[in-house]
């Protein structure tokens, strides 16, 4: 269910998963790179709000197996009209990320269309949102895109994970002064793990911090911390020489009794940083932000 629009001589309306079989390199037959790659923005669909608005949702396609692609917000990562910074991330992991960021737009957005467009590695794409009624998206679409969940009884009952950051959305911090930053977490258990799931990753509230804008090298991480989309990475990196590693243990155990995970960040540069923690249930997930002003 995701839409990518390139008006660069490309072809328009592609799904994502018609995409990743679609580009070039080399490995065993496939053509796939590590590096050098440019990010391909996914325009996702969109969804209704109860106060009669929508939500745009978008995600991205990074070409590379192995580069996580840093593009600031700006000239060469923006979304408009009103931008160029409408919450888009500024890191894209490799391959597909999906239902990464929304973009609520008002009751009357009609036939107005929100462009975003990203230029890495020398090549420009860019993802194209309208409210056209196909585009539509349920919870069980994102399920089944998510996971392959939805089908089942019952698992169209699933509610997102609940998520909250104790303390300020935004931070003040000197380099090198450690950031100590507590999150609560719970689910409803839905969607339930399949015979012969029960001890996987498949399932099951998983949470974690990661870097959604800056220089990720310059930030450290105490415990450390696991992608939470990581758990269903495998349909997304297929074509890819290496195998998607396994969730570890620790992963599993970041969430204690009460709900709460708690993360320590320091900062090894001065700049402006954006922090995210996921919960993730293994259908669907749930972010919150919090930025960070780190002076030197």
């Amino acid at each position: 269910m995701a839409h990518l629009t390139v008006r660069a001589g490309a072809a328009s309306g592609i799904a994502a998963a018609v995409l990743a079989f679609a580009i070039p390199a080399e490995v065993g037959g496939q053509h796939t790179y590590t590096h050098g790659q440019n990010v391909a923005p996914v325009f996702e669909g969109w969804e209704p709000n109860p106060d009669g608005t929508f939500n745009m949702v978008f995600g991205f396609f990074n070409r590379n197996c192995a580069e996580e692609v840093h593009v600031p917000v700006g000239p060469n990562n923006s979304i408009e009209p009103g931008g160029p910074d409408h919450g888009q991330p500024a890191r894209f992991h490799p391959r597909r990320g999906k239902f990464v960021f929304k973009v609520p737009v008002p009751a009357d957005f009609g036939d107005s269309e929100l462009v975003w467009t990203l230029t890495a590695h020398g090549k420009t794409e860019q993802a194209y949102a309208t409210l056209h009624p196909e585009y539509i998206l349920d919870k069980r679409i994102t399920m089944m895109n998510e996971a392959g969940f939805g089908q089942r009884a019952g698992e169209a009952d699933s509610l997102h994970p609940e998520l909250h950051v104790d303390g300020a959305a935004e931070r003040n911090i000197s380099v090198g002064e450690p950031l100590t930053i507590t999150a609560r977490a719970s689910d409803d258990g839905l969607p339930q793990a399949r015979t012969g799931e029960e001890d996987s990753d498949a399932t099951g509230l998983l949470v974690g911090w990661t870097v959604y804008r800056g220089e990720a090298e310059h930030v450290t991480f105490e415990p450390e911390q696991f992608n939470p989309d990581f758990r269903s990475r495998a349909r997304g990196i297929t074509l890819c020489a290496q195998k998607p590693p396994p969730t570890p243990d620790w992963a599993k155990e970041r969430l204690s009794e009460d709900g709460t995970f708690t993360v320590t960040a320091t900062f090894a540069e001065p700049g402006t940083y954006v922090l995210r923690a996921m919960a993730h249930d293994g259908g669907l997930k749930t972010t919150r932000e919090v930025k960070v002003n780190v002076a030197g």
